[in-house]
């Protein structure tokens, strides 16, 4: 056997035959903690940061970077090129895949790919069919590198002329592919504070993580839809969901942050306000950037923004939570409840039982997960506000990076806590789907009991 079909194949034998049986979400869960530990190890380097990192400072970042969360214990701004560089490329594997990145490697050399390796693939991508799955990987990567060229180029616009050609330059690409991959690392350190009132600024950033956050499936139909005419039912309830949930934010914001001095209140025009507006109303759908201090809203707003972020964006796409769509089918489920109709109906389509089991499982899994993250946080950062450390949960579990200014103060127990929700939160939903969609029916019936509810 040569080289060539050798590597292609999973390493799954060990000595003694004995055989490593991995499912495809657990392949993709050890390949993050792998890119995490190998970031670590770079990020631990003296030449990455003007002050030496701790071990754990190194590994939040790293592990925060893949999973493409944005909570940071440092400050970008204090590592040096080589470190930053570090991140983006955590950023860009992260966010996209590592699946993806080795499927485009194996095309380019001229190989096909073999069943198992396409079903990671699959997983990675959320994708429920295996045909044109080389097509959508292809547009993957295409899609990505195009839009965050152009967000680079439109960036570039403001902050070249700002910063100057070297320093503008990095800046605009490393906060395009941040925003485009949802990660919400920025290079200062009051995030995008600084133009809050810049409408450039505001749309491309927005924009990025918006198309970023809607799934690759949903921008491969939205190109095609002009030769089809037609969109999936999946891709109609992404498209409504987002809209809706992002102007019902922001009208929820301005109501809610209007007079807050700290916040809207201590803009001076109508049209910074909408803006910021806007920008928090969106940003919590795992982006992780912020135009105001997230510290300083109310307490009503914060709730909000873990209600956003515990939602998160699209299914495939490089945002986390437990996605709109499951938001969506569990409202459709409590509604036709109280109607009294038999299964939920969506553009006058009924859903499927086991998208509705699955729909549960996983924001009960999110539930569970954040909680027990909360538990522990209680107890490694006792005497910390309970609001902060339940919006660092959410924000972890989300992969968002909003924070209210605690994640650095926590002790190491804690940032390790974060570490495993994030990791587990940009994986677990996943896992889950998996275990949803493999489950094999045993032919085994039970007689009926009855249990109350409500």
């Amino acid at each position: 056997m040569s080289y060539r079909h050798r590597i292609v194949r999973p390493l799954r034998h060990l000595p003694h035959g004995r055989v490593i049986q991995l499912s495809p979400p657990e392949i993709l869960l050890f390949g993050f903690a792998l890119l995490s530990g190998f970031g670590t190890l770079l990020l631990w380097l003296p030449i990455s940061a003007t002050t030496p990192l701790n071990w754990h400072e190194a590994l939040f970042t790293a592990t925060s970077a893949v999973t493409v969360t944005g909570l940071s214990v440092i400050k970008t701004a204090d590592l040096t090129l080589f470190g930053q560089w570090v991140v983006l490329c955590l950023i860009q594997v992260g966010g996209l895949g590592f699946m993806t990145f080795a499927a485009l490697t194996l095309i380019l050399m001229g190989m096909r790919l073999p069943l198992y390796q396409r079903n990671l693939i699959k997983e990675s991508l959320n994708h429920t069919s295996f045909n044109e799955l080389m097509t959508l990987v292809r547009l993957v990567m295409v899609f990505a590198l195009v839009a965050e060229a152009i967000g680079t180029l439109l960036l570039a616009l403001n902050w070249v002329p700002r910063f100057g050609w070297s320093h503008g330059l990095w800046a605009s690409l490393f906060h395009a592919v941040s925003a485009f991959n949802n990660a919400g690392f920025s290079l200062w350190p009051d995030s995008l504070s600084d133009f809050v009132a810049s409408p450039l600024d505001n749309l491309v950033i927005t924009g990025l993580f918006i198309v970023g956050g809607l799934g690759f499936v949903v921008i491969a139909e939205l190109l095609e839809w002009r030769r089809t005419r037609r969109l999936t039912l999946h891709a109609r309830i992404v498209l409504h969901a987002t809209l809706w949930l992002s102007l019902g934010g922001m009208l929820a914001v301005l109501a809610l942050e209007w007079r807050n001095p700290a916040t809207l209140g201590g803009l001076d025009t109508l049209g910074a306000k909408l803006q910021a507006a806007w920008f928090q109303a969106v940003t919590p759908r795992t982006a992780g950037f912020n135009t105001l201090d997230t510290g300083a809203l109310t307490d009503p707003t914060a709730l909000l923004t873990m209600l956003l972020m515990f939602i998160g964006a699209g299914s495939g796409s490089t945002a986390s939570g437990i996605k709109v769509t499951t938001f969506v089918v569990l409202l459709l489920v409590a509604r036709a409840f109280i109607r009294g109709n038999a299964q939920p109906v969506a553009f006058s389509r009924a859903i499927p039982q086991e998208t509705v089991i699955k729909a549960v499982a996983v924001a009960l899994a999110g539930m569970l997960l954040i909680f027990t993250c909360l538990f522990l946080l209680t107890v490694t950062e006792s005497g910390k506000p309970f609001l902060d450390l339940a919006f660092e949960s959410v924000s972890a579990f989300g992969t968002v990076g909003l924070s209210r200014g605690v994640t650095a103060d926590l002790s190491a127990g804690g940032q390790l806590t974060l570490i495993v929700t994030m990791l587990l939160g940009r994986v677990g939903p996943l896992s889950l789907g998996y275990l949803m969609s493999t489950q094999r029916d045993k032919g085994l019936r039970y007689a009926r009991g009855s249990v109350q509810i409500g």
